[in-house]
């Protein structure tokens, strides 16, 4: 995988030595090089969306070098609220996991306090950028090229020229969701009206589901999410609204969720934004594995390195159509996407 990487500093060279685990592992795994483990933000991995994503690849990569869950190999401390970040972060380091990742830009401040005072430990941060640390990899990620394709594919399915977006916190990160999906929507036809509402929070979902319902009411008929958990209540809104008659569509987010849309007699994920943390994890705990951690670095993943991008889950074939050939735009530099 292709990536860009800015303000190139030296990396951080780290092996791994004899591990203890933490939490509820038992398993061992003699004679490994290298271990990983990552901390939650507010959501769970099995949150189906941003969490679960990076918890997969960490756990493909543990697997592709014969690792197991626990001593000497992979695994992760969840957090239920920003107090838990800096105490899991630290169990982990006690248990010498050699990488630490912090998912989501809520743990910066946690990861920077804890590299300053751990500068042998590898420690990466999603969505955010930690300066001043060389054992500190940032990766972010060009959410907005994603987002612009699922406005393209909500303009392209909407019948009412209304459509919706629904976010989780208000911040930098969310916010290139928000403004790379009005571009897409515009791009295609500036009349379409656009509705932009916040939860406050990745982890309520009837605070999203009210924040939905109240949209299909005012007869917007495809909405993005980029909510973690609170998305869930998303598509719960959408599949009583299906059930009810209304032809209604949701664009999932993070990892293909059109299994979240499905209900009986059928399917309300229209597509899916995916961003690739897992793809992200995994290839940083690799060149930690080899000693080429990139700490100091920022490390960007985009279109044309298949690290976001949009799965097409309902789409009819025209607007599918349209959707591939923004992106091909993207991609070849045609069309530049603004973050915010």
């Amino acid at each position: 995988m292709k990536k860009k990487v800015m303000a190139f500093l030296a990396a951080t060279m780290m092996v791994g030595t004899i591990l203890v685990g933490c939490g509820n592992n038992a398993a061992t795994n003699k004679g490994t090089k290298h271990s990983a483990a990552l901390v939650t933000d507010g959501g769970g991995i099995d949150d189906k969306s941003f969490n679960q994503s990076a918890w997969e690849g960490l756990q493909s990569w543990g697997k592709s070098h014969n690792l197991q869950k626990g001593l000497n190999g992979y695994n992760y401390a969840q957090s239920s609220d920003d107090s838990d970040f800096l105490p899991n972060i630290n169990k982990l380091i006690k248990a010498k996991y050699a990488t630490i990742f912090g998912i989501g830009y809520k743990l910066d401040n946690a990861i920077s306090s804890a590299a300053k005072a751990n500068p042998n430990t590898n420690f990466a941060i999603i969505d955010s950028v930690v300066t001043g640390h060389k054992n500190v990899a940032s990766v972010t990620f060009k959410t907005e090229q994603s987002s612009f394709l699922a406005g393209v594919a909500a303009a392209e399915t909407t019948k009412t020229n209304k459509v919706g977006f629904v976010g989780g916190i208000q911040s930098d990160v969310i916010k290139t969701f928000e403004a790379g999906f009005k571009q897409g929507v515009k791009a295609v036809n500036p009349n379409i009206q656009v509705d932009v509402k916040y939860a406050g929070s990745f982890t309520k979902a009837d605070v999203g589901q009210s924040l939905a319902t109240a949209m299909f009411n005012n007869n917007e008929d495809v909405i993005f999410h980029a909510a973690g958990g609170t998305g869930a209540g998303v598509f719960t809104a959408a599949k009583n609204s299906a059930k009810n008659g209304k032809k209604v569509w949701v664009i999932g987010v993070d990892q293909d969720q059109k299994a979240d849309g499905a209900y009986k007699g059928g399917n309300v994920t229209l597509a899916s934004a995916v961003k690739k943390v897992g793809t992200a994890v995994k290839d940083l705990s690799n060149q930690a594995m080899k000693n080429k951690f990139p700490g100091g670095k920022v490390v960007t993943y985009d279109l044309e390195d298949n690290g976001v991008g949009i799965v097409n889950d309902n789409m009819s074939a025209s607007a599918w159509k349209v959707v591939q050939s923004y992106q091909q735009k993207i991609k070849d530099g045609t069309i530049k996407v603004a973050a915010k």
